[in-house]
C-alpha cells in the first residue's frame, strides 16, 4: 500500500456504504469525494482506519475551506461513521457539537438585464482576443442558459447536444439534482442563441455536429466539454470585463444568475399582474425543485419586487387603508 493510499479496512467500509445507499437511489457523489479524500488522509499518515486521532488531523487539514464546506464534509463522515456502528457498535463516531458552526450564507447578487446586456456584449468582445476558438461562442450561450432558463451549473455542463429537441425549444435536463428530469422550453431569444451556437460549433467540429457535449473545446486533438472550475474561471472574468457589481461593489457568483432568473421572472409575473400564488408551484417545476419552498429560496425581496408588491396592494386595499390625521 502507498503512502496516499486508502486504508484496505477504510476502503472496503467505504465500498459498503456506498453501494447500500446507491442500491437505494442516492448517487452519492459528493459523498463519495469527500470520504475518498478522508480516507486518501488517512493512508498518508498511516493510519488503519478512521478513529479520533484520524479524524482530528483530517479536520485541520480542511482548515482552510469555507465554514459551511467544512461542516458538510464533517457531517458526510458522520454518517459513515453512524453506519459502520451499526454493526461495530464501539466504532468511533464524531461528536456533532465538534462540527464547525454553521454560517450565514452570502447574500446572492441579483444580475439585472442592464448588466447582463453589457454581459453579452463582453462576451463577443472575445472573439477578437487570442484563446481558444469556441470561448466567446460558449461565454456567450453560458450566459444565456443561465440567466434565462435558471439553469444549475451543472445542468449546463451536462447538456449534450442531443438534449436539444424540437428545433432548440426545448432543452431536456436529465437526473438533475434529486434524480429529477425535466423538459425546459426555451424563450424564442434564447432559441436565436442556441441556433447561432449550434452553426458556430458545428464549423468548429464537423465531426461531431449533432453529439458530445453542448458547451465544449478541443484539447489534445480531443473534443471536451467544460469543467466547473473552467466554466466559473471563464464567467469570473467576463463579471469582471462587463463590471457587474451590486451596490455594495460584490461580484455575483455563477450561480446567482439562478437566483437572478428567478427574481426577474417574479418582475415579470408582477407586471404581467398576474397570480403569484398560482404561478409559484409552476416557476418550481421549470427550475427542478421538489417544492415551493426550495423556490422561496431564490425569490428575494429586492427594491423592485417590494415596489411592485406595494403597487399592487394598494390597487387593491388602499381604499380600506385610513390614512392622515383621525
Amino acid at each position: 500500500m502507498t503512502a496516499s493510499a486508502m486504508p484496505i479496512k477504510y476502503r472496503s467500509a467505504l465500498e459498503t456504504h456506498l453501494s447500500h445507499y446507491r442500491a437505494l437511489g442516492y448517487r452519492y457523489r459528493g459523498h463519495a469525494c469527500v470520504l475518498s479524500r478522508l480516507g486518501r488522509h488517512l493512508g498518508k499518515i498511516g493510519a488503519k482506519d478512521i478513529d479520533a486521532a484520524g479524524y482530528d488531523t483530517w479536520c485541520r487539514s480542511i482548515a482552510n475551506n469555507k465554514p459551511n464546506s467544512r461542516r458538510k464534509a464533517q457531517q458526510i463522515v458522520r454518517r459513515f461513521c453512524l453506519f459502520r456502528a451499526r454493526t461495530e457498535p464501539t466504532f468511533f463516531v464524531p461528536c456533532p457539537f465538534s462540527m464547525t458552526k454553521p454560517q450565514p450564507y452570502v447574500r446572492p447578487v441579483i444580475v439585472t438585464p442592464a448588466q447582463v446586456i453589457r454581459m453579452l456584449a463582453a462576451a463577443d468582445v472575445v472573439r477578437d482576443q487570442s484563446g481558444p476558438p469556441m470561448k466567446a461562442a460558449v461565454h456567450r450561450t453560458a450566459v444565456v442558459l443561465l440567466y434565462t432558463a435558471g439553469l444549475r451549473m451543472g445542468e449546463l455542463l451536462r447538456l449534450q447536444v442531443t438534449d436539444i429537441e424540437d428545433h432548440t425549444r426545448i432543452l431536456r435536463i436529465r437526473e438533475s439534482k434529486f434524480q429529477k428530469s425535466r423538459l425546459v422550453p426555451l424563450s424564442p431569444s434564447a432559441q436565436l442563441e442556441v441556433q447561432r451556437y449550434l452553426r458556430a460549433r458545428g464549423r468548429f467540429c464537423p465531426e461531431q455536429s449533432d453529439r458530445g457535449p453542448l458547451l465544449c473545446n478541443r484539447k489534445d486533438g480531443q473534443l471536451h466539454g467544460y469543467s466547473e472550475p473552467g466554466i466559473g474561471c471563464l464567467m469570473r472574468r467576463l463579471f469582471d470585463r462587463a463590471n457587474v457589481r451590486d451596490a455594495e461593489g460584490r461580484r455575483p457568483r455563477f450561480h446567482d444568475l439562478r437566483h437572478s432568473f428567478a427574481v426577474q421572472s417574479l418582475i415579470r409575473i408582477y407586471r404581467a399582474k398576474g397570480d403569484v400564488q398560482s404561478a409559484l408551484p409552476k416557476l418550481a417545476l421549470y427550475m427542478g425543485h421538489v417544492s415551493v419552498e426550495s423556490t422561496l429560496h431564490y425569490v428575494r425581496l429586492v427594491p423592485e419586487v417590494a415596489a411592485l408588491a406595494s403597487e399592487r396592494f394598494e390597487a387593491h386595499f388602499g381604499h380600506w387603508v385610513q390614512g392622515g390625521e383621525s
